[in-house]
């Protein structure tokens, strides 16, 4: 059974990133692990007070207690979408969130990363942000992002944006089996700038490797890569977008602000972002 990582702080971003998460182990019959973390106050040693322990162990029993009570609702949620048979666990710590994710992904032995971001206007916060953007890096498993305004819909259509090289079809692959157990076809787009060297060899061999699959390839040329990117999420009914992570300030300028703003309404997609060594 696939285990699924869900980092939560109870807000509603997370409890919207919380139902695609459901939904998401359905689709690969997985089970949730839920992760909170929070931070112990840090004290200088010259004032530390006497009653440090006490002031720690307040802190953690309302941590604690925020979790038992929020717990119930997010079965509730499941419950409302008849996915309460999904088995859910949890893990409440203190500390780095990103050393806690990777710690609970070692610990727990996690295939897949949940989590939930501000939507279309604060992608760029999120990637270029100090706990996300670290996440996004640095985590060696899967990681779906959910943005705010991305309500659940079936999964139809996964676009896969590659550059044709050998990492690119380990993911592709990875992919193609999440594809399958959606029902869903793939869509892959190379954007084909002045400064591309792919050649069409390796592009026919590409489609002849895959011609038996729900895959369709689309080679476009342009040098605006990311609005290229952008069009094909819209024009093409792109449910969800995998990427691989091999360029952070990539990530970055395709979520700014100024080339979100034209999709306010419909930059509403989930995005699959993959490590690959």
């Amino acid at each position: 059974m696939k285990r699924i990582l869900f980092p939560t702080d109870f807000s509603e971003v997370a409890t919207n990133a919380f139902v695609h998460a459901l939904e998401f182990a359905k689709i690969v019959q997985g089970e949730i692990i839920l992760l909170h973390t929070f931070d112990l106050p840090i004290f200088d040693n010259q004032f530390f007070p006497e009653n440090y322990m006490v002031i720690y162990e307040s802190v953690e029993l309302s941590q604690f207690d925020m979790f038992k009570d929020e717990i119930p609702k997010l079965r509730a949620i499941a419950e409302e979408r008849n996915l309460d048979k999904i088995k859910m666990s949890h893990r409440l710590m203190d500390g780095d969130l990103v050393f806690n994710i990777n710690k609970a992904i070692k610990d727990d032995k996690i295939d897949y990363v949940v989590m939930g971001t501000a939507g279309a206007s604060g992608w760029s916060e999120f990637f270029s942000g100090t706990n996300t953007g670290a996440v996004l890096m640095d985590v060696k498993v899967p990681l779906l992002c959910v943005p705010l305004d991305a309500q659940f819909k079936k999964i139809h259509t996964i676009g896969f944006t590659t550059r044709f090289r050998p990492k690119d079809k380990k993911a592709l692959k990875k992919v193609l089996e999440i594809a399958k157990m959606a029902h869903a076809d793939l869509k892959c787009l190379y954007v084909k700038t002045e400064k591309s060297d792919v050649d069409k060899e390796t592009i026919k061999k590409w489609e002849e490797e895959f011609a038996d699959e729900p895959i369709e390839f689309f080679v476009i040329a342009s040098d605006e890569v990311k609005e290229t990117i952008l069009d094909f999420i819209l024009y093409k009914e792109i449910d969800m977008l995998t990427m691989l992570t091999y360029k952070r300030s990539f990530f970055e300028g395709l979520f700014h602000p100024s080339l979100t703003k034209k999709f306010a309404n419909s930059f509403d997609v989930p995005i699959l972002s993959i490590h690959i060594e």
